[in-house]
Protein backbone atom coordinates (compact mmCIF):
# COMPACT_ATOMS: atom_id res chain seq x y z
CA UNK A 1 0.00 0.00 0.00
CA UNK A 2 0.88 3.77 -0.23
CA UNK A 3 2.23 5.64 2.14
CA UNK A 4 -0.52 8.17 1.64
CA UNK A 5 -2.77 4.69 2.09
CA UNK A 6 -0.62 3.53 5.26
CA UNK A 7 -1.07 7.04 7.14
CA UNK A 8 -4.99 6.97 6.39
CA UNK A 9 -5.20 3.65 7.68
CA UNK A 10 -3.02 4.93 10.88
CA UNK A 11 -6.10 7.50 11.35
CA UNK A 12 -8.60 5.87 11.16
CA UNK A 13 -7.02 3.01 13.68
CA UNK A 14 -6.54 6.03 16.27
CA UNK A 15 -9.90 7.35 15.81
CA UNK A 16 -11.36 3.60 16.68
CA UNK A 17 -9.26 2.88 19.61
CA UNK A 18 -10.19 6.65 20.74
CA UNK A 19 -13.55 5.54 20.22
CA UNK A 20 -13.26 2.24 22.09
CA UNK A 21 -12.05 3.99 25.29
CA UNK A 22 -14.62 6.41 25.20
CA UNK A 23 -17.28 3.90 24.87
CA UNK A 24 -15.59 1.51 27.36
CA UNK A 25 -17.25 4.02 30.32
CA UNK A 26 -20.79 3.52 29.78
CA UNK A 27 -21.56 0.25 28.14
CA UNK A 28 -22.45 -2.80 30.59
CA UNK A 29 -23.65 -5.43 28.15
CA UNK A 30 -19.67 -7.97 28.54
CA UNK A 31 -19.76 -9.10 25.14
CA UNK A 32 -19.65 -5.64 23.90
CA UNK A 33 -17.54 -4.75 26.80
CA UNK A 34 -14.63 -7.30 25.57
CA UNK A 35 -15.26 -6.31 22.20
CA UNK A 36 -14.26 -2.48 22.85
CA UNK A 37 -11.31 -3.55 25.24
CA UNK A 38 -9.91 -5.53 22.11
CA UNK A 39 -10.71 -2.96 19.82
CA UNK A 40 -8.98 -0.31 22.34
CA UNK A 41 -5.62 -2.06 22.13
CA UNK A 42 -6.03 -1.96 17.56
CA UNK A 43 -6.98 -3.38 14.48
CA UNK A 44 -4.91 -6.58 16.00
CA UNK A 45 -6.82 -6.85 19.47
CA UNK A 46 -9.38 -9.28 18.58
CA UNK A 47 -6.23 -11.64 17.56
CA UNK A 48 -5.03 -11.70 20.54
CA UNK A 49 -7.86 -12.66 22.33
CA UNK A 50 -7.70 -15.89 19.63
CA UNK A 51 -4.49 -16.99 20.06
CA UNK A 52 -4.93 -17.16 23.77
CA UNK A 53 -8.58 -19.54 23.37
CA UNK A 54 -7.03 -21.25 20.70
CA UNK A 55 -3.92 -22.14 22.31
CA UNK A 56 -5.67 -23.42 25.30
CA UNK A 57 -7.42 -26.00 22.80
CA UNK A 58 -5.13 -28.84 23.89
CA UNK A 59 -8.07 -31.57 23.45
CA UNK A 60 -9.29 -30.47 20.10
CA UNK A 61 -12.95 -29.89 21.58
CA UNK A 62 -13.36 -26.30 20.97
CA UNK A 63 -15.27 -25.77 24.31
CA UNK A 64 -14.13 -24.56 27.85
CA UNK A 65 -15.68 -24.67 31.63
CA UNK A 66 -15.69 -21.75 33.43
CA UNK A 67 -12.41 -22.18 34.97
CA UNK A 68 -10.61 -22.48 31.41
CA UNK A 69 -12.73 -19.42 30.14
CA UNK A 70 -11.60 -17.35 33.03
CA UNK A 71 -8.02 -18.44 32.90
CA UNK A 72 -8.15 -17.32 29.29
CA UNK A 73 -9.60 -13.98 29.96
CA UNK A 74 -7.05 -13.28 32.43
CA UNK A 75 -4.25 -14.52 30.30
CA UNK A 76 -5.45 -12.21 27.39
CA UNK A 77 -4.36 -8.72 30.19
CA UNK A 78 -7.67 -6.86 28.98
CA UNK A 79 -8.73 -6.15 32.35
CA UNK A 80 -12.00 -7.69 32.85
CA UNK A 81 -13.11 -8.41 36.60
CA UNK A 82 -14.82 -11.69 37.52
CA UNK A 83 -17.99 -10.31 37.65
CA UNK A 84 -18.19 -9.41 34.16
CA UNK A 85 -16.26 -12.48 33.29
CA UNK A 86 -19.22 -14.68 34.59
CA UNK A 87 -21.91 -12.66 33.28
CA UNK A 88 -19.90 -13.05 29.46
CA UNK A 89 -19.66 -16.98 30.33
CA UNK A 90 -23.72 -17.26 31.25
CA UNK A 91 -24.04 -15.66 28.35
CA UNK A 92 -22.75 -18.16 26.20
CA UNK A 93 -23.59 -21.10 27.84
CA UNK A 94 -27.05 -21.29 26.61
CA UNK A 95 -27.90 -24.22 27.41
CA UNK A 96 -26.61 -24.12 31.15
CA UNK A 97 -23.78 -27.14 30.68
CA UNK A 98 -21.20 -25.40 32.12
CA UNK A 99 -18.99 -24.84 28.68
CA UNK A 100 -19.45 -23.18 25.95
CA UNK A 101 -17.86 -23.33 21.94
CA UNK A 102 -15.16 -20.60 22.08
CA UNK A 103 -15.27 -20.39 18.51
CA UNK A 104 -19.25 -19.24 18.91
CA UNK A 105 -17.56 -17.25 21.55
CA UNK A 106 -14.88 -15.18 19.43
CA UNK A 107 -16.83 -15.50 15.99
CA UNK A 108 -19.30 -13.27 18.42
CA UNK A 109 -16.78 -10.92 19.59
CA UNK A 110 -15.18 -9.89 16.23
CA UNK A 111 -16.80 -6.47 15.39
CA UNK A 112 -19.31 -7.15 12.27
CA UNK A 113 -17.93 -6.93 8.69
CA UNK A 114 -20.63 -6.94 5.96
CA UNK A 115 -21.09 -9.96 3.44
CA UNK A 116 -18.98 -7.47 0.92
CA UNK A 117 -16.10 -7.26 3.36
CA UNK A 118 -16.12 -10.57 4.38
CA UNK A 119 -15.57 -12.13 0.71
CA UNK A 120 -12.83 -9.64 -0.02
CA UNK A 121 -10.84 -11.26 3.44
CA UNK A 122 -12.04 -14.41 2.01
CA UNK A 123 -10.28 -13.74 -1.46
CA UNK A 124 -7.38 -12.49 -0.31
CA UNK A 125 -6.46 -15.23 1.70
CA UNK A 126 -7.97 -17.79 -1.00
CA UNK A 127 -4.57 -16.02 -3.06
CA UNK A 128 -2.28 -16.11 -0.40
CA UNK A 129 -3.39 -20.18 0.57
CA UNK A 130 -1.60 -21.69 -2.50
CA UNK A 131 -1.44 -24.97 -1.38
CA UNK A 132 -5.21 -24.75 -0.01
CA UNK A 133 -3.84 -26.41 3.20
CA UNK A 134 -5.94 -23.60 5.55
CA UNK A 135 -2.40 -21.93 6.09
CA UNK A 136 -0.40 -19.56 5.28
CA UNK A 137 3.72 -18.64 5.36
CA UNK A 138 6.12 -16.49 4.35
CA UNK A 139 6.80 -18.63 1.22
CA UNK A 140 2.87 -18.17 0.40
CA UNK A 141 2.84 -14.61 0.62
CA UNK A 142 5.78 -13.85 -1.96
CA UNK A 143 4.75 -12.17 -5.06
CA UNK A 144 0.96 -11.95 -3.41
CA UNK A 145 1.46 -9.11 -0.84
CA UNK A 146 2.68 -6.59 -2.94
CA UNK A 147 5.38 -4.82 -1.47
CA UNK A 148 7.02 -2.54 -3.86
CA UNK A 149 5.16 0.75 -2.66
CA UNK A 150 5.88 -0.01 1.30
CA UNK A 151 7.75 3.02 2.30
CA UNK A 152 10.49 1.36 3.71
CA UNK A 153 11.06 -0.85 0.71
CA UNK A 154 11.60 2.13 -1.27
CA UNK A 155 13.87 3.65 0.71
CA UNK A 156 15.46 0.32 0.60
CA UNK A 157 15.64 0.21 4.61
CA UNK A 158 13.77 -3.63 4.70
CA UNK A 159 14.01 -6.07 2.11
CA UNK A 160 10.71 -7.71 0.72
CA UNK A 161 11.29 -10.83 3.44
CA UNK A 162 11.50 -8.43 6.12
CA UNK A 163 8.31 -6.29 5.13
CA UNK A 164 6.45 -9.88 4.88
CA UNK A 165 8.06 -11.06 8.20
CA UNK A 166 6.63 -7.93 9.87
CA UNK A 167 3.16 -8.49 8.31
CA UNK A 168 2.98 -12.23 9.41
CA UNK A 169 4.21 -10.63 12.90
CA UNK A 170 0.69 -8.72 12.77
CA UNK A 171 -0.98 -11.84 13.13
CA UNK A 172 0.92 -13.03 16.41
CA UNK A 173 0.66 -10.29 18.79
CA UNK A 174 3.03 -12.09 21.14
CA UNK A 175 0.90 -14.83 22.22
CA UNK A 176 2.22 -17.47 20.31
CA UNK A 177 4.77 -17.63 17.23
CA UNK A 178 4.44 -19.81 14.55
CA UNK A 179 5.08 -18.05 11.31
CA UNK A 180 1.76 -18.82 9.97
CA UNK A 181 -1.69 -17.31 9.44
CA UNK A 182 -4.84 -19.18 9.41
CA UNK A 183 -7.99 -18.22 8.08
CA UNK A 184 -9.65 -17.55 11.70
CA UNK A 185 -6.82 -15.57 12.36
CA UNK A 186 -6.87 -13.48 9.01
CA UNK A 187 -10.98 -12.76 9.95
CA UNK A 188 -9.68 -11.57 13.61
CA UNK A 189 -7.04 -8.93 12.02
CA UNK A 190 -9.54 -7.89 9.58
CA UNK A 191 -13.01 -7.51 11.28
CA UNK A 192 -10.30 -5.39 13.49
CA UNK A 193 -9.18 -3.28 10.28
CA UNK A 194 -12.79 -2.99 9.05
CA UNK A 195 -14.01 -1.62 12.42
CA UNK A 196 -11.57 1.19 11.97
CA UNK A 197 -12.58 2.11 8.18
CA UNK A 198 -16.60 3.47 8.06
CA UNK A 199 -16.54 3.48 4.19
CA UNK A 200 -16.80 0.67 2.19
CA UNK A 201 -15.66 2.06 -1.00
CA UNK A 202 -12.01 2.71 1.14
CA UNK A 203 -12.21 -0.98 2.30
CA UNK A 204 -12.61 -2.21 -0.95
CA UNK A 205 -9.94 0.18 -2.40
CA UNK A 206 -7.94 -1.30 0.25
CA UNK A 207 -7.74 -4.93 0.32
CA UNK A 208 -7.56 -4.56 -4.26
CA UNK A 209 -4.66 -2.84 -3.27
CA UNK A 210 -3.25 -4.88 -1.08
CA UNK A 211 -3.44 -8.40 -2.50
CA UNK A 212 -4.04 -7.26 -6.22
CA UNK A 213 -8.01 -8.33 -5.97
CA UNK A 214 -9.37 -7.88 -8.88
Amino acid sequence: MSSRGRSASTSNEEEMINKARKKLSTVEDPVEKLRLLCLSRGSAGIIGLGKVFRRMDDDGSHSLCMEEFTKGIRETGLGMDEDDTEKLFKAFDKDGEGSIDFNEFLVSIRPKMNENRRKLVDLAFDKMDRTGDGEVNLDDLKGIYIVDRHPKYLSGEMTEDQILKLFIKKFENNTSVDGKITRDEFHDYYSGVSASIDQDAYFDLMMRNAWGIK
